[in-house]
């Protein structure tokens, strides 16, 4: 959408009044049945936002319903091409953290990595738009397919992944990402008290069953506490540190031919041990659901799928693992989805749309196995 790459700092340019009419249409379809409604764009919002920019006659404007409903998202076809509005959600509106992610996906863009392209405001060639206490911004829009499971698209993943390790791996920034992560994380015992109360909000009939939950989250608090033990015991601290995408997963990536053709959202990223992206990776390209009934998912994970991700991102040059993290990856798997699921579900009582108390039952099941085969696992990663 624009020849030039925008700058990463923060707006404070007084918006325009109005955008002239050029006959564009706007579509906009209703939530589903039973899902909390989206927040969308009002009119003056919307023309205020859009007359920061220089996209030419726009011709059509829909509305994309992808990705957080907190976040309301706009497709605009115009005759300089296709991009993205975005009015980023509350508690993910910080300044700072915004120019952060800006100025990483700028960084990564330079050096032709797969992402969407911001598109820089009109005059300054910024990155975002501050207006009304909120944070707007444009990308090229990216057309792409979903991860369909395979292994072609599994070693894509793994080698794009250490792609991205190694571009950033001395990358210096002006601004400072956020801290923390899945691993030894204080939150998960905090929403471990929390959850009793969430899930009975939920549904009122789990009073019935606090002392099985008591003992489920007991059991899955003893997983956890044991998995950190394990990784702190191979010197996980002394590690290097370097910015990783902290949330490496299927849903944040688009693909074309078995190719990523788009990484999205750098919301998460943060400087921590690389271990952490490949452990979660390895994680999310091997894990098997199902239905919305996850007491049918089975506790194993897909063995094909966890090699093939790992063993391509050692593919890539200057991309080997060591052996202790190698030796980590099982436990640290084990951390990611305990507490990627416990946090979620002491917040509103489920996971996404599935009922929370079976999906904790999966997750036990599943942290179970890994932890019986965590030799295995590291035996096919070190053979």
């Amino acid at each position: 959408m624009t020849s030039r790459q925008p700058n990463s700092t923060q707006t404070s340019a007084k918006a325009k009044s109005s955008i002239a009419s050029s006959g564009a249409r706007t579509s906009s379809d209703s939530s589903p049945k039973g899902q909390p409604d989206r927040e969308r764009f009002g009119a003056t919002e919307l023309a205020i936002v859009l007359s920061h920019y220089d996209l030419g006659i726009i011709e059509t404007i829909r509305e994309f319903h992808r990705g957080s409903r907190k976040s309301p998202k706009l497709v605009i076809r115009t005759e300089r091409g296709t991009c993205l509005l975005k009015r980023r959600a509350i508690g993910r509106d910080d300044p700072s953290k915004v120019a952060f992610a800006h100025e990483l996906q700028l960084f990564l863009a330079k050096r032709k990595f797969p992402l969407p392209q911001l598109v820089g405001t009109r005059g300054d060639n910024n990155s975002m738009v501050r207006w009304n206490n909120a944070i707007y911004e444009i990308f090229a829009y990216t057309k792409g397919a979903s991860y369909d499971s395979s292994l072609d698209e599994t070693a894509e993943a793994g080698k794009v992944l250490a792609q991205f390790h190694k571009l950033l791996r001395d990358c210096q920034t002006d601004n400072k990402p956020s801290t923390g992560s899945y691993h030894a994380a204080g939150t998960v015992e905090t929403s471990m008290t929390i959850i009793p109360r969430a899930l009975a909000k939920a549904d009122p009939r789990h009073h019935q069953q606090e002392p099985q939950i008591s003992r489920l989250l007991e059991s899955l608090q003893t997983t956890y506490d044991e998995a950190v033990r394990q990784v702190a015991s191979l010197g996980f601290d002394a590690w290097p540190t370097q910015i990783v995408h902290c949330d490496w997963h299927p849903g944040n990536m688009l693909f074309r031919s078995s190719r990523i053709v788009a990484v999205i959202d750098y919301d998460s990223a943060r400087i921590l041990q690389r271990v952490l992206d490949i452990a979660n990776g390895a994680l999310q390209f091997s894990i098997i659901g199902g239905t919305d009934n996850p007491d049918q998912w089975p506790d194993h994970v897909d063995a094909s799928r966890f090699k093939c991700f790992l063993q391509a991102y050692e593919s890539v040059p200057d991309s080997r693992l060591t052996r202790a993290e190698i030796r980590s990856i099982p436990w640290l798997m084990i951390e990611a989805l305990i507490a990627e699921s416990a946090i979620p579900i002491a917040n509103t009582g489920s996971f996404a749309r599935i009922e929370g108390l079976g999906f904790l039952r999966m997750v036990k099941r599943k942290t179970d196995w890994i932890q019986e085969h965590a030799g295995v696992l590291m035996t096919r990663l070190e053979s």
